[in-house]
C-alpha cells in the first residue's frame, strides 16, 4: 500500500480523517485512544500520528472498527465533543465577553509546540505558544496563530564517535502531517509576496487546526523563489544572523499580509518575543499609507 494514500474510511467512521487533521486530539485522551485501539503497534510505530496511521493501516481493521459497538460508541462521543469545541457557541469566553467573540487575537511566534507530529518547536517558547493555543480553544477565545511551516523544525542531537555533539534534522513529510493548504474564501490557495533586499519572496501558506484555533504557517519552498530563498523557512533558528533576520522579516511582514489576504482583522496582536517585531512595523506602515503620520501610527500600534 502507498503509505501516502489514506484508505477509504467506512461511512460509519468517515470523520476519523477530519479528526486526525485537528490537533485537538493531541490533548483529548478519548480521541487518542480511538486511534490507538485501531492498531496499537502501528500507533506506536507512526509516532502517535493519526494521519500517518490512517495512511498505513490495513483496511480490514477500519471495517472491523466500524462494526464494533464499543468503538462506534466512543467515536460518537469524541466527534460530539469536537463539534462542541468547534462551534464555540457556549464557552467561557462567549459567556463572559459576548461582544468580543467576533474580534480575534493574532498570536505571532517562531515556534508552536502542539504535538510531535507537527515539530515546529525547539523548547520553552514553543511550548508556551502551544499551550496558549490549546487553552484558547478550550476557553473559546477567538485566536489565530502565525508562524513557519518548517520541514526541519525540530533538531535531534546525538554524540558522534569522536565525542562531539551533532545535530540531526528529520525531514517532515507534509503529506503525513496534520496540515492543509490555507485557502481564500473563493477556494484558491493563499500566496503572498514579501519584499526582501531588492526582490520579492513568494510565500505559500499552510494551516493547522488546534481545536477552534487555526495556525497559519508560512512556507518559502515554492518554485517562484530562487534556491537560497526557498531555504528561508527550512529550519527553526538555522543559518547565520542574516538568515535569522530574513526569517523575522518574513514572519512579521508576511504574517500580517497573510491575515489581510484571509480577511482576518485582529483586534489584538501578540508578539511572542522580539522575533516577531516586524509585525508591528508592517502595521505601522499600513497606517502611514492610510494617512497617519509615523508618530501617530507608531503610537496606535503600541
Amino acid at each position: 500500500m502507498d503509505e501516502l494514500t489514506t484508505p477509504k474510511l467506512p461511512k460509519r467512521i468517515a470523520k476519523l480523517d477530519e479528526l486526525a487533521h485537528n490537533l485537538w486530539w493531541s490533548w483529548c485522551i478519548p480521541a487518542r485512544n480511538l486511534y490507538k485501539s485501531l492498531d496499537r503497534p502501528l500507533w506506536k510505530l507512526t509516532g502517535h500520528n493519526p494521519v500517518k496511521l490512517l495512511q498505513q493501516i490495513e483496511p480490514y481493521r477500519l471495517v472491523a472498527a466500524a462494526e464494533e459497538p464499543d468503538f462506534v460508541s466512543s467515536y460518537d462521543k469524541v466527534m460530539s465533543s469536537l463539534a462542541k469545541t468547534m462551534s464555540a457557541a457556549d464557552t467561557w469566553f462567549s459567556r463572559e465577553y459576548p461582544h468580543l467573540v467576533q474580534k480575534p487575537v493574532a498570536y505571532f511566534s517562531l515556534e508552536f509546540a502542539i504535538h510531535n507530529s507537527l515539530p515546529l518547536y525547539a523548547g520553552g517558547l514553543g511550548v508556551l505558544a502551544g499551550d496558549y493555543c490549546k487553552e484558547a480553544s478550550d476557553l473559546g477565545i477567538p485566536m489565530v496563530g502565525v508562524g513557519f511551516m518548517y520541514p526541519q523544525g525540530y533538531v535531534h542531537q546525538h554524540i558522534n564517535d569522536d565525542g562531539w555533539q551533532e545535530d540531526m534534522y528529520e525531514q517532515l513529510d507534509f503529506n503525513a502531517a496534520p496540515i492543509s493548504l490555507a485557502r481564500s474564501t473563493g477556494g484558491e490557495p493563499i500566496k503572498i509576496k514579501v519584499p526582501l533586499d531588492d526582490k520579492s519572496i513568494h510565500v505559500a501558506v499552510w494551516q493547522a487546526k488546534v481545536g477552534n484555533v487555526t495556525l497559519f504557517l508560512l512556507d518559502t519552498n515554492v518554485e517562484e523563489n530562487e534556491h537560497q530563498d526557498r531555504e528561508l523557512s527550512a529550519r527553526l533558528y538555522a543559518g547565520d544572523r542574516e538568515m535569522r533576520l530574513a526569517q523575522e522579516i518574513l514572519l512579521g511582514i508576511g504574517g500580517v499580509r497573510v491575515l489581510r489576504a484571509l480577511e482576518i482583522e485582529p483586534v489584538v496582536w501578540h508578539a511572542n518575543e522580539g522575533h516577531t517585531a516586524f509585525m508591528m512595523l508592517e502595521r505601522t506602515r499600513e497606517l502611514v499609507e492610510k494617512g497617519m503620520t509615523f508618530e501617530q501610527a507608531a503610537a496606535k500600534v503600541r
